[in-house]
C-alpha cells in the first residue's frame, strides 16, 4: 500500500506520479485546443513534437532518481496526451482525489489505477459530479489549502476556468480543520498572455517562507495583498507578464532547499541561488508551449 502524506508544497518528496510524453499523439486540431497557448503553437507551427517532449521528461525522472525519489508513470494511451498527471488527481494528508476533469480526458485517470488501486478505498475521494476541480489549483499548505477559481457567471463559457466555487466548498467539508482559501484567477479562452489556467499558473510557495507570484494573474486585488502579507513582502518574487506566460511559478519543489526548474528562467534561477537554493536545472521549454510545466505534470504522493 502506498501511505499517502502530503501537507504542503515543500516537504521532502518520497514518491511521486510523472506524466508521460510517449505516444502523445499527433499536433491537435485547433478546435480540440483546451488553452490558448496550445492555440497559439498550432497556428504558428510550433507545437512540440513528441520526441523533444519525451527527452525533457526524462530529464525530470534523472532528477528525481537523483535524490531517490519513487516514480510511478500512467500507463501508456496510444496517441493521448498523458503528461500533466497533476490535472487529474492530488493528494491531500492522506486522501487521493480524483479530479472532475474535461470529459474528454477521463482515460487519464483509469492509466494511474496501479496507483490508485494501492490506496485504501476509503481514502480514495470522489467528488461530487457539480464539482469541478484540477489539481493544478490546488495547494495544500499547512493549515490551508490554497484554491484557485473562477467566480464569474460566465464560468461555463470558460475551458480555461476549471475549478468551481462547489469544489472549494466540498474541500472545506472533507477538511474542516483546514482553513480553504480560494482566489479568483484571470481567465481568457484566446490570450495566453492573460490566462492564468490553474493557481500554479500565478502563484506558488517554495521553501524558506518564500514564494514565487504574478499580480495579473489575480482579479481580486486584495487576495493578491493577502498572499504578500502572508509571505511578507520582501519573501515574494514577482514575476511579469512574460515570465508568467513561460510559466515561471511552475516549478517543482523535491524539498524544502531543492527545487527542479527550467534552465531557460535565468532571472528566477538566480534569484533562487542567492536565497540559498538548489536548482537542479532542466529543459521544458517544448512542454511549456501546452500551458504546464513542471508542477503540472508531476503529482505527489508521499512527502516526509
Amino acid at each position: 500500500m502506498i501511505q499517502l502524506n502530503v501537507t504542503d508544497e515543500i516537504s521532502r518528496l518520497r514518491e511521486v506520479v510523472l506524466g508521460t510524453a510517449v505516444s502523445n499523439g499527433p499536433t491537435p486540431n485547433l478546435e480540440d485546443t483546451y488553452d490558448p497557448k496550445s492555440a497559439a503553437h498550432i497556428k504558428a507551427g510550433t507545437y512540440p513534437k513528441e520526441a523533444d517532449m519525451v527527452k525533457e521528461m526524462e530529464a525530470v525522472a534523472a532528477v528525481f532518481k537523483k535524490y531517490d525519489v519513487k516514480v510511478y508513470r500512467p500507463e501508456i494511451i496510444e496517441n493521448y496526451n498523458q503528461i500533466f498527471s497533476r490535472d487529474i488527481a492530488f493528494v491531500i494528508e492522506d486522501k487521493l482525489i480524483i479530479s472532475n476533469i474535461l470529459p474528454d480526458r477521463e482515460r487519464e485517470i483509469d492509466a494511474i489505477e496501479h496507483v490508485w488501486s494501492q490506496v485504501p478505498k476509503e481514502n480514495r475521494i470522489i467528488l461530487p459530479e457539480e464539482a469541478h476541480i484540477e489539481g493544478g489549483d490546488v495547494m495544500p499548505w499547512g493549515d490551508y489549502i490554497f484554491v484557485g477559481t473562477y467566480r464569474g457567471d460566465d464560468y461555463p463559457d470558460y475551458i480555461t476556468a476549471r475549478t468551481n466555487m462547489q469544489a472549494v466548498t466540498a474541500l472545506q467539508d472533507l477538511f474542516p480543520h483546514k482553513k480553504v482559501k480560494s482566489f479568483n484567477l484571470r481567465k481568457s479562452n484566446t490570450v495566453a498572455h492573460d490566462n492564468a489556467l490553474h493557481l500554479d499558473c500565478c502563484f506558488q510557495p517554495i521553501g524558506n517562507g518564500k514564494c514565487i507570484i504574478h499580480k495579473e494573474g489575480f482579479l481580486e486585488e486584495e487576495e493578491y495583498e493577502w498572499l504578500v502579507d502572508f509571505f511578507g513582502k520582501e519573501n515574494c518574487f514577482h514575476i511579469d507578464k512574460d515570465e508568467m506566460y513561460h510559466m515561471n511559478s511552475n516549478i517543482f519543489s523535491i524539498s524544502p532547499e531543492v527545487i527542479i526548474s527550467e534552465k531557460n528562467f535565468t532571472r528566477l534561477n538566480t534569484w533562487l541561488r542567492s536565497e540559498g537554493f538548489t536548482v537542479e536545472e532542466v529543459p521544458y521549454a517544448e512542454i511549456a508551449k501546452q500551458e504546464g510545466l513542471l508542477r503540472c505534470s508531476t503529482m505527489p504522493l508521499v512527502r516526509d
